[in-house]
């Protein structure tokens, strides 16, 4: 089988977990994958999956419009070449010539459901091929049960099969943090010994990050010693993030800290007070599940898939500013609940193993095969 890693970012955010994730664990469980990526990648691919044919792409799918030209006409000599039976397009598009059977995973449906907490064109992108990858692919991925019914909901009726294959979390990056794994998140955020509430994730509309700041404002404002709220994650199209945090009171410290490397996500996901992350929907919410691994006490919103992530091993609230605000102060206001919540969140995250995931995605793969070879 052949994976398509060639849309993957640079820098890693949910969507390059999942596949750097399960290339490792397909080569883990002894599958036989070959691997096509960007050429920066080919050493990251090649010590994560040490059994598998590494192929660097060529330097022009560097940009979105070149890398679909090269997936319609590239990558289906490639297929032929390496005379694979699958295809793995793990981000919404695939190559409609390829011979191979075809695998696509669609991570979520919100740009049918909510299609204003996106860009016009990303929206209209991801709605067409979505629509494509349901008609023409074999058997189409998803990650929660909630994007499965979503997707039958408000497209119409597909030809491919959706297998519903739940993400896994990476155990030795995720997990609960030693005093030194803390004292190094902090550094590298310029801290010191302030408590904080982390957030993780991508700055846009869908991820709520205005509510969370002015909840956090009116959470903390008559404290004596407030916490800070630390924004973590990679920039993005939220205009209304700016005013939210013009609005905060000078006396309250609010850090956005960008993008965080790898190695300090466990510090400072379990060295928090709490994570907030009171997301609009998600298809998965990996975020979520990495600080529960993470041994933090987590608050999320009961929106499309997060409740089957977080299940009673979470807090959840509504996702307006007062909402959040009711939910932060009594949990910071209560460390036993904390506390009880991160260890039940801890035990919950050992059900999601990239393992699993990959013996699921590997049955899928078997079934796309099946599905190529009937008459249609």
């Amino acid at each position: 089988m052949l994976i398509d890693a060639t849309a993957v970012p640079a820098d890693r955010g949910g969507v390059g977990r999942y596949v750097d994730s399960l290339v490792a664990a397909l080569d883990t469980d002894g599958a036989a994958i070959s691997v096509v990526c960007q050429p920066r990648d080919t050493e990251l691919y090649a010590g994560l999956a040490p059994h598998a044919e590494i192929v660097p792409a060529a330097e022009s799918t560097a940009t979105r419009t070149a890398r679909l030209t090269w997936e319609q006409t590239t990558l289906p000599r490639l297929v032929g070449r390496l005379g694979v039976d699958v295809v793995h397009s793990p981000h919404y598009t695939m190559p409609l010539a390829s011979r191979a059977a075809s695998v696509v995973t669609l991570h979520d449906a919100t740009f049918f459901t909510d299609p204003v907490l996106h860009s016009s064109v990303k929206a209209r992108f991801f709605r067409a091929w979505t629509s494509t990858a349901l008609r023409r692919a074999d058997v189409c991925v998803v990650p929660s049960d909630a994007t499965a019914d979503e997707l039958a909901r408000v497209t119409p009726a597909s030809g491919a099969r959706v297998e519903v294959v739940h993400h896994g979390v990476d155990e030795e990056r995720f997990h609960v943090p030693s005093p030194e794994e803390c004292r190094a998140a902090r550094d590298a955020i310029g801290l010191g010994a302030t408590p904080y509430v982390a957030f993780l994730g991508a700055l846009e509309p869908r991820k709520n990050v205005p509510a969370l700041v002015r909840g956090f404002a009116h959470a903390v404002e008559d404290m004596a010693q407030p916490p800070a709220l630390v924004l973590a994650g990679q920039p993005g199209w939220d205009r209304q993030v700016e005013s939210a945090l013009d609005s905060v009171p000078h006396r309250l410290r609010v850090i956005r800290a960008g993008y965080l490397p790898f190695d300090t996500l466990a510090g400072f996901l379990g060295g928090s007070e709490l994570v907030a992350y009171p997301s609009l929907g998600e298809g998965f919410g990996l975020p979520v599940l990495e600080a529960m691994a993470s041994g933090a006490c987590v608050l999320t919103t009961r929106r499309l898939a997060l409740p089957e992530v977080g299940g009673d091993a979470v807090a959840y609230c509504g996702v307006g500013a007062g909402d959040v605000a009711a939910a932060l102060r009594d949990l910071l206001d209560d460390p036993a609940r904390r506390s009880r919540l991160a260890s039940a969140a801890q035990r919950r995250a050992k059900d999601f193993s990239w393992c699993s995931t990959a013996e699921r995605h590997r049955e899928a793969y078997d079934r796309a095969v099946h599905a190529a070879r009937l008459p249609h």
